[in-house]
């Protein structure tokens, strides 16, 4: 077995490098310097044709899009580590269904406001009214996740797993950004202290 991860810190490669820490997975590390452009590379086109990080090598072939990343290496190594759900239980379906939400709709709320709001992207492309449109959304979206941890731990069930962690990572810097306070979403809160708060979030915080 081997993996080669390709990142850039302060990037979607963030909750990739955390899952491997949880999962105590050995691998190669490569840092891709988006700034000159090596994501261009035609080596690393060659594993990743969206030409961003992050990006896995295992055993010989690359795997991209975080998601994807997340599920390939939950079904390798998390199952016997209790970090992802047995196949065929019940349990699969419910982190599946949660950690796709986290990226194609939490994500993409929170990426859109931001579109519309940061100093990053060009004044005449951001618009007030999406922004109030989008915000709107994420507060909504923060409330149906508050309501999925009423009286559970954890997004999944009783135990920590990747899905955790994916949207933990998601909203550790979204919330921050967009400055939304969720003192009001008591289950939220909790879980969001409990995920974050895990020694391979900081170990994988502190690398990036």
């Amino acid at each position: 077995m081997s993996i080669t991860f390709y990142y850039t810190p302060q990037s979607n490669a963030t909750r990739i490098r955390w899952t491997l820490a949880e999962l105590g997975v050995p691998c190669e590390t490569v840092r891709v310097d988006l700034r000159a452009g090596e994501q261009k590379k035609p080596e690393f086109l060659a594993l990743n044709p969206n030409g961003k990080v992050p990006t896995l090598v295992i055993d010989g072939t690359p795997i991209f899009e975080s998601v994807a990343i997340q599920i390939a290496l939950g079904e390798r190594y998390g199952v016997e580590k209790g970090l992802w759900p047995a196949p065929g239980s019940p349990e699969r379906l419910t982190a599946l269904s949660w950690l796709v939400w986290g990226q194609v709709t939490l994500a993409a709320t929170l990426f859109r406001y931001m579109a519309n709001t940061s100093e990053y992207f060009p004044e005449e492309q951001r618009s007030a009214k999406q922004a109030e449109i989008a915000l709107g959304e994420l507060h909504n979206l923060l409330r149906i996740l508050d309501a999925r941890l009423d009286g559970r731990p954890y997004i999944a069930g009783e135990t920590f797993t990747l899905v955790d962690l994916d949207l933990a990572a998601v909203l550790g810097w979204g919330l921050s950004w967009a400055k939304i306070d969720v003192s009001n979403l008591p289950n939220l809160q909790g879980w969001l202290g409990r995920t974050t708060g895990r020694p391979a979030a900081k170990t994988a915080l502190a690398e990036s």
